[in-house]
């Protein structure tokens, strides 16, 4: 047969197929006002299995069984977005536990970040806060998240993620450990410089200070001297302070124009990170379930079942609902070998029933759901 009475003969097939189709999400949709009326679940794992399990026995050609599967299993799942949707037109899925705001009530708060004044940390929080601000500095991340978890803050400021780096693991943990949820995020340009106590120069220096990404982000810089030490510290900013502490010519901190100015340090070289638009994403973050009206992000995390195609299929949720994924990280799973805590960020709002329907589902189909926050 020539290829265009084949072509012809799979249109035909394809609109008996989408009429098959409508048929039985017609019928879908009346099993849904069933479950509706009685209160069933909407997803039942049990007779979804047993209907695979027909279907293939049903398969003539071996060849198709895993093709048939497969083709079944989004049949379904399609079905069962349909009926989220359903349950949200008629009110009865409610909506997430979070109160919509018109604007963080900022002024005069409690601000705390990690590290020691001149951190790239409290740049963010003057930059979100305004200059007039007092943020306030505290020891550890974890510190400053269970400020906020106490009362004792109103506000944190966490690096998340750097565009060259990658995320800041720690802080994807910390956002689980306590139940505080982000209301907005701040990007802050790093520029890092060398530097030094008066008198130091580049022939001077033995070993450089600084926070481990730092160090990684001038990695080109610091293999052209592979005779310098380099000693991690917890923030860039106490890398300048210790330099300005200890007064050796042979120390130096890689940290920024501000910790310079603040600890009165000299520009040894400057502009010497390997990527020149190097950014990183700070979050605000506090206690409160709240969100602005016009927020245009959600975070949220889940746990899968160890089954074939889980993720696939979670994601699947916000492909039928046409929401943007922006961002997705894993986290390993403590005590459970091998598994994993997924992250996920995507353009959305609280308030719009595609993102209510999108994380009914997730939240239906996977062990664990959390909402961390939209702004």
């Amino acid at each position: 047969m020539e290829l265009d009475e084949l072509r012809e003969q799979i249109d035909r097939i394809d609109a008996e197929i989408v009429k098959l189709f409508e048929e039985r999400m017609a019928v879908a949709e009346d099993v849904a006002e069933y479950k509706l009326e009685t209160g069933r679940s909407v997803l039942d794992r049990d007779r979804e299995e047993q209907k695979l399990e027909k279907v293939r026995s049903m398969t003539q050609n071996p060849a198709n069984i895993i093709g048939v599967t497969e083709l079944f299993r989004q049949l379904m799942a399609v079905s069962r977005k349909r009926q989220y949707s359903l349950m949200h037109e008629k009110g009865i899925s409610g909506r997430p536990p979070f109160i919509p705001v018109d604007s963080l009530d900022a002024e005069g708060s409690r601000v705390v970040f990690q590290g020691v004044r001149g951190a790239y940390s409290e740049e963010a929080a003057l930059t979100y806060f305004g200059q007039d601000s007092s943020p306030r500095p505290v020891r550890t991340f974890k510190d400053a998240m269970r400020s906020i978890d106490e009362g004792s803050a109103d506000f944190a400021v966490l690096p998340i993620e750097n565009s060259s780096a990658g995320i800041v693991s720690a802080n994807y943990d910390l956002l689980m450990e306590f139940e505080n949820y982000i209301v907005a995020e701040q990007v802050i340009p790093i520029d890092h410089c060398l530097l030094g106590v008066d008198g130091a120069s580049l022939d001077t220096v033995r070993t450089v200070y600084s926070h481990p990404q730092a160090l990684m982000q001038c990695a080109p810089f610091l293999e052209e001297r592979p005779f310098w030490n380099q000693v991690s510290l917890s923030n860039t900013a106490m890398a300048a302070k210790k330099v300005e502490e200890e007064q050796d010519i042979s120390g130096a901190a890689i940290a920024g124009h501000r910790a310079a100015d603040l600890y009165g340090l000299r520009i040894l070289a400057d502009h010497i990170s390997a990527d020149d638009t190097n950014s990183t994403r700070f979050i605000i973050v506090t206690n409160q379930r709240i969100f602005r009206k016009d927020a245009g992000k959600i975070s949220v995390c889940f746990e899968l079942p160890h089954r074939t195609g889980s993720l696939f299929h979670s994601l699947s949720h916000f492909i039928y609902n046409d929401l943007n994924m922006t961002k997705i990280e894993s986290r390993p799973l403590p005590e459970r070998p091998w598994e994993y805590r997924f992250f996920l960020d995507f353009d959305g709002n609280l308030n719009e029933a595609p993102v209510r329907n999108a994380l009914s589902g997730l939240r239906a189909e996977t062990k664990y759901m959390r909402i961390l926050g939209n702004y």
